[in-house]
């Protein structure tokens, strides 16, 4: 780290008064309003307030527009000094392009004879110093830590004064190695993209070749028929023909994603490349923030590798097929692919759930014909939410069953009304969405079942029974034709009824401890 009261007696300060802070300033236009596209990469950015002079500045590029005009034939660039003549050297030290006159006089001086002057032919560095926006008279020389971006000394002395600064030259290698690393990390990705595409052709051509051999097949087995198989023939084969376009289709559809995505993953790759080899250490720290957010935005973006054949494109030549022009036909042409609206769900707690105990379902998976799949690997996706708390899904599970069916569980917490969402390829199945009943958690009774306390008891005093009845002689508890017995058989615990239902006797310091638990008569 460096010393403030360096940095003040370096030089003056820009005085601020009357001026915008850069907080305001950049508060105001890094504010999105209009997105635009880029012409190289096709990326949409978001139009600062400030307009396009507020977008991050491409100082790379601008030092290379300098070199092909002064590579060029016609006038070159002129002298920063006298403004007068074409430019010979450069001062390393001021960042400044020099005529030969200038350059004389650059070394002739006391305060700049020790300058290191460079020849411009052959240099590949002529842009000149980058001052700040804030602050148009100081050079960008340091970078804050805390706001991730370069400051000048007017800037640190100020609204920075408190935050972590360095130099460029100390702070690029933490930085200038983050960028590397994710380089490394998206280059393998370009590798991959590559190879997906690369297969796309070779399954188009075995996507025709499983065609072309159905449609043998169709051929050989209509030669039996004659004039009925012929006509069932041409609706096999118009059949065949409509499958074939549906996945070559969806073939071209995922060509065109990968290869609009390796497009831009190359863009992205060699815009980094040319920035860390070629840009110097502030070009690299001011382009930064664009580079990571454009390369880690394609990093997150999700593709699927290049499918094989679908095997299932198969032909049935023993399959009834109905009738044609009078002719019982068969053989038929199957993709055997799941149907959403023909799935079934089955199951006691469809409807029904208890808090805090696992509820399960099964999903029965059919093809658009209303038969088993007869194999497992489809992607269901289940979500259960409670309708007062949208935001609150329950965790579920899905076990592939292998054999077309799916086991569907999950764990309620809290007692309510819940919506469950079954989707296959984002459609609902047979009966999705439907509602289910969470009833607060099922409680065994403590008691037993008995015609009244006397009897089940075996004539114990101190027995007791949540009926309330009690017997003269000092009988705690009910008995046959005594006071508070129902008359009718009901459970010691809490009095009800029915033999098999839940019990609703609520512990607590009114409660009877004393309550019959003996086993019923």
């Amino acid at each position: 780290m460096w010393d403030f009261q360096s940095l003040l007696d370096a030089g003056g300060v820009t005085s601020r008064e009357g001026r915008p802070s850069r907080t305001e300033l950049e508060a105001h236009s890094l504010q999105p309003q209009i997105g635009i596209l880029c012409p190289v990469c096709d990326a949409q950015v978001d139009l600062p307030r400030g307009g396009v002079k507020a977008l991050t500045v491409d100082h790379l590029a601008m030092n290379d527009v300098m070199l092909e005009s002064l590579r060029g034939e016609g006038q070159g660039l002129v002298c920063d000094l006298c403004s007068d003549r074409e430019v010979e050297k450069r001062c390393q030290t001021c960042k400044a392009n020099l005529c030969h006159f200038c350059c004389q006089a650059h070394r002739r001086q006391k305060k700049t004879a020790h300058h290191t002057m460079v020849d411009l032919k052959g240099y590949s560095r002529v842009g000149k110093a980058i001052l700040c926006p804030a602050h148009p008279a100081e050079e960008l020389r340091l970078f804050c830590e805390l706001c991730d971006r370069p400051v000048c000394r007017d800037c640190v002395v100020g609204e920075h004064r408190e935050h972590p600064c360095d130099f460029t030259g100390n702070v690029i290698h933490k930085h200038g190695d983050s960028v590397r690393e994710l380089l490394r990390g998206t280059q393998p990705r370009v590798e991959a993209l590559e190879a997906a595409l690369a297969q796309i052709p070779e399954t188009q051509r075995a996507l025709q070749e499983r065609v072309e051999a159905v449609a043998a097949d169709v051929h050989t087995f209509s030669e039996g028929y004659i004039r009925a198989i012929e006509e069932h023939r041409d609706k096999l084969l118009k059949q065949l023909e409509d499958i074939r376009v549906q996945k070559e289709n969806a073939l071209q559809l995922q060509k065109a994603q990968l290869e609009q995505l390796l497009a831009d993953m190359r863009t992205g790759v060699e815009f980094t490349e040319h920035l860390l080899t070629s840009g110097s250490d502030l070009e690299i720290l001011i382009t930064k923030g664009v580079v990571v957010e454009r390369l880690t935005k394609l990093n997150q973006v999700e593709y699927s590798a290049c499918p094989g054949v679908d095997s299932r494109i198969r032909f049935s030549p023993h399959k009834k097929a109905g009738r044609c022009r009078g002719y019982e036909v068969y053989g038929a042409i199957s993709t055997q692919e799941v149907d959403p609206a023909k799935c079934v769900l089955q199951g006691e707690d469809l409807h029904r759930a208890r808090e805090k105990q696992t509820a399960s379902f099964t999903l029965f998976c059919k093809d658009a014909a209303g038969e088993s799949m007869g194999r497992g690997g489809d992607d269901i996706r289940v979500t259960v939410v409670p309708n007062d708390k949208k935001d609150s899904p329950v965790r579920t599970v899905v076990q592939d069953n292998k054999d077309g069916t799916y086991s569907i569980s999950y764990t309620p917490k809290e007692p309510g009304i819940y919506t469950v969402l079954v989707c296959i390829k984002e459609r609902h199945v047979q009966g999705s969405p439907f509602t289910v009943t969470v009833r607060k958690r099922h409680r065994s009774h403590t008691g037993v079942f008995h015609c009244c306390t006397f009897c089940s008891s075996g004539g114990q005093k101190t027995a007791r029974c949540a009926c309330g009845g009690t017997m003269p002689g000092g009988y705690l508890g009910c008995g046959h034709g005594h006071k508070g017995h129902p008359g009718r058989p009901h459970w010691s615990c809490c009095g009800k009824f029915t033999e098999k239902s839940e019990c609703t006797w609520a512990s607590g310091p009114s409660s009877a401890r004393s309550l019959l638990r003996t086993v019923a008569l």
